[in-house]
């Protein structure tokens, strides 16, 4: 009996000392990829700035074909939305909050799921004879001391799929010629 309680004082211990380290880790995670595709800036933001091209280039659609999308708002531009199913992706939904056409669009995103949301841009910029599309996201994870240990990690979680997603675009626009 007594090593029972023994092993429950030291579990009990255990995770309040990780849920007070995770009080204290950062709340805010950042994500930044870039690529320069061989197009102008013009070729490129119309896949960008229309939810319903996203799934042409996006990762997290190609890795679930079966993902259910119901789309609102207009077609493209500032208040164009969407919102996602996915037993392998999350359920989440997206969108456009601010487009300077051509250039840079930005998003609002949501994973209700995990209370988390954040903030992403799309940037255009010229880059010799091709344009050097940045991709980034930030957000903040809350009080939540389990999502602060996620948020340590979202770099490595979610930057390879920026980096794919970038690739499918440089890939989609590229063949277009």
């Amino acid at each position: 009996m007594k090593l029972l309680k023994r092993f429950v004082f030291v579990v009990a211990g255990l995770v309040a000392l990780l849920l007070v380290i995770g009080l204290l880790l950062p709340s805010h995670f950042a994500i930044s990829r870039s690529l320069v595709i061989n197009a102008p800036a013009e070729r490129i933001f119309p896949h960008l700035d229309k939810p319903r091209a996203w799934k042409n280039w996006s990762v997290w659609n190609r890795r679930d074909p079966a993902m259910q999308i119901d789309y609102a708002g207009p077609e493209q531009g500032v208040d164009a939305a969407w919102r996602w199913q996915s037993a392998t992706e999350g359920n989440g939904n997206m969108t456009f909050t601010a487009v300077d056409t051509n250039k840079q669009l930005t998003y609002r995103l949501s994973f209700p799921d995990f209370g988390m949301s954040s903030t992403g841009v799309l940037r255009l910029e010229p880059a010799g004879t091709g344009t050097k599309v940045t991709w980034t996201n930030e957000g903040d994870m809350g009080n939540n001391p389990v999502n602060r240990y996620f948020g340590l990690f979202m770099d490595q979680m979610v930057g390879p799929d920026f980096e794919a997603g970038l690739s499918n675009l440089k890939e989609i626009v590229e063949k277009q010629g």
